[in-house]
């Protein structure tokens, strides 16, 4: 996503700023246990607990950038 413009009403602006506090405050954390009871499991080669753990935590991350990046070029209109 470029460093575009993002117009947002106060209302949305606080959906994007909640979704950000959860993802980094839950999600995060959540993946982070699922992480590490998949690696608990054993051989992680052949572990698709832990594959579908990192993918999460991969969609996660990804998803906070482009939030504070919204935010960080958020216009807000009435």
């Amino acid at each position: 996503m470029s460093d575009k413009e993002v117009i947002l009403t106060p209302d949305g602006l606080k959906r994007l700023e909640d979704e950000l506090e959860f993802l980094k405050s839950v999600k995060r954390r959540e993946v982070a246990e699922r992480i590490k009871v998949a690696i608990g499991y054993g051989d992680i080669s052949e572990n698709s607990e832990y594959e579908d753990a990192k993918n999460e935590q991969a969609f996660i991350e990804g998803r906070v950038i482009t939030l504070e990046k919204m935010l960080r070029n958020a216009r807000i209109i009435n």
